[in-house]
């Protein structure tokens, strides 16, 4: 991880712990070194008796551009040349496991673009803020993959049904208001205010006694924890499937 010191960002204040994504000359797109930063920040932040709060945000103008396609597109070709690709995943399972696994209160800032899993990890949080002029993307059937990180259950749980399949299927940009309204995010702000705004709503969160808040957290997210993994089972089998589709790793390298 040495190669990239700086691929996630790591503020303290008030018991709200900002945690930034930092690739900003990738719009933040994720790749094995920010995987594992991240789910490692997150177990860091669960152990930390001084942190009650976390919020993920981006660097820069982006929240993330999702997976980092140029990295994908590489254990695709692999994958379907029959050829090993290391554990191809192996990141992004870690900090799906540390995102479902997360006992504290969970916020998301989102201060502009969020496309694949700049979405799909929202569904984990459980207050989303987005600015005014911040866009969501689901472009998997687009790209010829499926949703992923088990957001085939979670974005309809969050959205609604008609919302969600309009968004998995036609890989449509939801705007700001159209995410708010759908009930993806709790609100919309001027970008310049977002992180402020945001974190005075984790300061309040924070301010409550720990226990109370991790019993609370408990409840809410236990009864979906079973419905995420099995949803998580059934992508991870059809995207293995449409991995080894001809042409799949030169589409997503004409992506990049």
């Amino acid at each position: 991880m040495s190669a990239e010191p700086r691929a996630l960002d790591l503020a303290d204040r008030e018991r709200v712990r900002t945690l930034t994504f930092h690739r900003p000359e990738r719009a933040n797109a994720f790749n094995e070194v920010l995987y594992h930063a991240l789910a490692g920040a997150l177990a860091d932040a669960a152990a930390d008796g001084e942190v009650s709060v976390v919020v993920l945000t981006g660097a820069g103008r982006t929240f993330s551009a999702g997976t980092d396609l140029q990295e994908m597109a590489g254990y695709a070709g692999a994958h379907a040349a029959g050829e090993s690709s290391g554990d191809m995943g192996a990141g992004f399972r870690a900090l799906l496991g540390a995102l479902a696994d997360f006992p504290k209160p969970l916020l998301a800032a989102v201060n502009g673009s969020g496309v694949g899993l700049g979405l799909t990890m929202l569904g984990y949080c459980d207050l989303v803020l987005v600015a005014e002029h911040a866009r969501l993307l689901a472009p998997f059937t687009a790209m010829g993959v499926v949703p992923e990180a088990g957001s085939s259950y979670l974005l309809p749980l969050r959205m609604g049904q008609q919302q969600a399949a309009l968004a998995l299927y036609t890989g449509r940009w939801i705007t700001a208001e159209q995410a708010v309204r759908s009930g993806l995010a709790l609100c919309a702000c001027p970008a310049e205010t977002l992180l402020e705004t945001t974190h005075e709503l984790a300061r309040e969160i924070a301010a409550k006694p720990l226990p109370a808040l991790l019993a609370t957290k408990r409840l809410v997210t236990e009864a979906h924890r079973d419905q995420i993994a099995r949803a998580r089972a059934r992508e991870d089998a059809a995207f293995g499937d449409l991995l080894r589709a001809p042409g799949l790793a030169d589409g997503l390298r004409d992506r990049v």
